[in-house]
């Protein structure tokens, strides 16, 4: 990671370059299509109930030991609504989750196209993306809660364009950084 100092009203800011991004949604169920229809084969899909998508994309520098901060941080922040309307994370909810690897969170528009030179290389962020997703299903795994209400963790392919089906009680979508 790359530090770059600039002053800013007479103070000294540290700046970080990002690593990784990912949106998180919460949902009510929602669907995701893994592999397109090829005759005579019907398209495949996975499912998931009540809990939250993650949107996840892999900057240009990004490592392993970016993971666990991103799997701790996404599975803990409070974002869920109970019954009562209490927020709590996914994993006090319990919820399932929908991990769906998202390149273009890394866009940038230049002169009305979107360009995504930050983003690190396909074969490293396969790598990243399938770390990501253990580590998931291992930190749900660990949860008695989770595990006695049957909550799931279901993903998407790396690499291929995915149709998504969601239904939500609300845009509630959050942008995080690493």
């Amino acid at each position: 990671m790359t530090q770059n100092v600039s002053l800013a009203r007479g103070t000294v800011m540290a700046e970080r370059s990002l690593v990784a991004r990912a949106v998180l949604q919460q949902c009510l169920d929602a669907r995701l299509q893994v592999k397109p229809s090829v005759e005579p084969d019907p398209a495949e899909w996975v499912e998931i109930q009540k809990g939250m998508v993650i949107y996840v994309c892999f900057f240009k520098g990004a490592d392993e030991t970016v993971i666990p901060k991103m799997v701790n941080t996404l599975l803990n922040v409070k974002l869920s609504e109970t019954e009562g309307g209490q927020r709590v994370s996914v994993l006090e909810l319990p919820g399932d989750l929908l991990i769906i690897p998202q390149a273009t969170l890394g866009g940038k528009m230049k002169s009305r196209r979107m360009q995504y030179h930050s983003n690190i290389g396909k074969e490293e962020g396969m790598a990243l993306y399938l770390q990501f997703v253990a580590l998931c299903e291992q930190e749900l795994a660990t949860r008695t809660k989770c595990t006695e209400a049957g909550a799931q963790i279901k993903h998407g392919t790396y690499g291929n364009r995915q149709v998504l089906q969601l239904n939500t009680n609300g845009p509630y979508t959050h942008l995080i950084e690493f």
